[in-house]
């Protein structure tokens, strides 16, 4: 027997994402970034050095908003920034030596927030959430950051957005 829903069936996704987003937030404070500098990590790792405009673009943010999260970044000493020679009002940034080794503890971390998921619904459960999640994400005309333009594709880098 199903289990009635309670309310719209996105609230029941909203809050999932949610309890999940938590776990992820206490996995990654001991590395001192968020989620959102996570992401950036993982898209410079991809994208090689790029203009902060055109990271936020890709993220879908203010330029304000991504120039504050690289200023932590580089404060941090995981990302580094010069001018860019054709826009004095960005710059380019890329990833330090500190930021390719954060990388693999970002991702140590996203696995284990999917082994939460697996285990609490089950390997072929998470897999087929998995796959929805990305031909919801598509079809909402939503991309990878640094994916713009590219035919939509499932891999494991592209599942992680």
């Amino acid at each position: 027997m199903c289990e009635p829903r309670q309310g719209p069936g996105f609230h029941l996704l909203l809050h999932s994402t949610h309890l999940l987003d938590d776990r992820l937030r206490d996995l990654l404070k001991p590395l001192g970034i968020h989620a959102g500098q996570a992401r950036v990590i993982h898209a410079l790792s991809r994208m090689g050095e790029v203009s902060q405009r055109q990271l936020a673009s890709e993220f879908n943010i203010s330029q304000a908003s991504m120039s504050q999260m690289t200023k932590r970044l580089r404060m941090n000493g995981f990302v580094e920034q010069r001018d860019d020679p054709h826009d004095r009002r960005s710059g380019i940034v890329s990833l330090t030596a500190k930021g390719t080794q954060l990388l693999d503890e970002i991702l140590a971390a996203w696995n284990e927030v999917d082994q939460v998921i697996i285990d609490a619904i089950g390997t072929e459960n998470a897999e087929q959430l998995f796959r929805q999640s990305l031909a919801l994400r598509n079809a909402l005309g939503g991309v990878a950051p640094g994916a713009k333009g590219a035919k939509p594709s499932r891999t494991e880098d592209d599942r992680t957005h």
